[in-house]
Parts: C-alpha cells; structure tokens; sequence
C-alpha cells in the first residue's frame, strides 16, 4: 500500500484516536483496520512500541485496567495535535487516497481472478457441454456471484469513507482559518481602540515610547495632560481606520501577532520622535496601555 504513515504520521494518527477516546492497544490496531475498510491492519509490533515512544515523551499516559494498559492523550499531546492540524487534515486526504487506491487493485484482482473463473468455466463447457448443469458449473457460478458481490461491497465502503475523509478533512481546513480571520480581527479591533484612547490624549503615544519603552522614569503622581491642537486630534484620529490592513496573513497566527505588535511599536516611537514626551503623559499612557494589556490577555486566553 502507499506510505501513508512515513515520516512520523502514525505517530500523528495514534494521538489523533487517542485524542478520540482512551483506548488500549488492540483496540487501537482494529480502529486502523477500520478505517482502512479492513484493507489494512497493522501488526503489533509497529503500534506497540510507538505507544511506548508516546508515553515517554509525556504524549500518551496510560492505566492498567483488566491486566491491559489502557493509552489517554495528555495536553502536551493535544498540544501537538493542535499545532499539526493542517499536516493531520492532510493525512486525512491521503488514506482516503490510500483506500481508494487499494480498492482499485482490489477491484482489478477480482476481475483478473473473475475472467480466469470465466476461461476455466468455458473450457469445462467445451469438454463437457452435457455436464454444464452440474454441481460444480452451479457452484462456480456461486462463486462468481460472490466475487462480485464482494468486490461491489468493497468498493462501496471505500467509497463512503472517501466521501467521509474529504469532509472532515475541508471542515478542518475551514474552521482553521476561521480561527486565524478572527484572532487578526480581535487585535486589530482593540488595536484600533487602543489608537483612538491615546489620539483623544494627544501625545501619549510618545510618551509611552519615550519614557516607558525607551527607559524613562515614571512620576510619582501623574499631572494633567495639556489638551492637543485639535488638528492633531482630528489627523490621530483619522489614522486608525484601516490600521496595519497591508499586514498580508502569513498563515501562522502568533507570527501575525507578532507583526502587529512591531507596527505599534514603531509608531509609538515615531510619535514620540515628533511630538516629544512629557511625565504627565507617560502617567496617563501607562494607565491606558494597562486597559489595552488586559483586554488583549483576555481575548487570547479566550481564544
């Protein structure tokens, strides 16, 4: 059959049905065999010892239940079956390749075997054309007749479970980067938020990066900050919208992060480069970088 599992993927598999639900070693190989349509089963001595290798790297635990150890996924292994879900989709796509391919030879087999059934069936017709009604034509045709019917069924379930692979497997794919839009989504809203709380207090931005980022002192007790030209406020105001929107998705949420935080960073010194900071400033931007941190620890957390 194709190298389905090479590279790692039955490891990848076995947390896939442990994630599913705890399960002891056999049950396990008859689960693979399952989803194969009995096409393919794996022998103990290729699930055992990747159980053990599981368990030893803190992936797998398992209890002795009836003189049988029974294997449960442990987070650090739903961990990793997260951070692999498009490479497990993909696994998905190809055993229902791999079945649809072993039902194809299966199929071809059938028909090799079927068209000598047939040759034989007409030779013995030939020698014996007064004998064709008996027993044996009557149980060679029975035979025939569940060939068929064996190669029919076998083609039907594998059929289903192809239908059933490629599903899951465009579910999985959609619902991941559903996730993606609406983690991006969240931190440009609140960075968006967070830009309008700073334009209404004029230079706070540059305070931030001056005093805070940049290593200043923080006063004791914060003064009132100076109110900002209108046309400032107008302009700071103005520049949220659309805010860091040519930041293309990369496809890794935590890289995306990352970026938008560069992109505030940066503007916050650039601020603080034309605008100056003030210790009354840097009170005030603290208190509303705080509200910032903590929505934005809530909705990761959330997420």
């Amino acid at each position: 059959m194709p190298p389905v599992f090479a590279h790692g993927r039955l490891r990848l598999y076995l947390l896939k049905l442990l994630d599913e639900a705890p399960r002891h070693g056999y049950e396990v190989i008859r689960l693979l065999e399952e989803r194969f349509q009995g096409l393919y089963a794996p022998s103990a001595g290729t699930v055992y010892p990747r159980l053990a290798k599981l368990e030893a790297e803190g992936l797998v635990t398992y209890a002795t239940e009836g003189g049988r150890k029974v294997y449960s996924i442990t987070e650090a292994g739903r961990a990793e079956l997260a951070d692999r879900g498009g490479e497990l989709a993909d696994l998905e796509l190809e055993i229902r390749d791999s079945v649809t391919e072993l039902a194809a030879e299966i199929r071809n087999d059938v028909r090799g075997a079927a068209g000598d059934l047939r040759r034989e069936l007409r030779e013995a017709a030939s020698a014996s054309a007064t004998q064709v009604e008996d027993e044996s034509w009557k149980a060679a045709k029975e035979e025939l007749r569940k060939a068929r019917q064996e190669w029919k069924e076998q083609a039907r379930r594998a059929k289903d479970e192809s239908r059933r692979a490629r599903e899951e497997a465009q579910q999985a794919r959609r619902q991941a980067k559903e996730a993606q839009e609406r983690a991006r989504e969240e931190v440009q809203r609140i960075a968006v938020q967070l830009q309008e709380q700073f334009a209404k207090s004029g230079g706070v931005l540059g305070s931030l990066a001056g005093a805070w980022l940049g290593g200043g002192a923080t006063p004791a007790a914060p003064t009132a900050p100076a109110p900002a030209p209108a046309a400032d406020a107008d302009a700071d105001a103005d520049a949220h919208v659309g805010w860091a929107e040519d930041l293309v998705p990369s496809g890794d949420p935590a890289r995306d992060l990352d970026r938008l935080l560069d992109r505030f960073r940066d503007e916050v010194r650039d601020a603080a480069r034309d605008h100056g900071v003030s210790a009354a400033q840097v009170a005030e931007a603290r208190v509303g970088l705080a509200t910032a941190v903590a929505r934005l620890r809530a909705t990761l957390r959330a997420g």
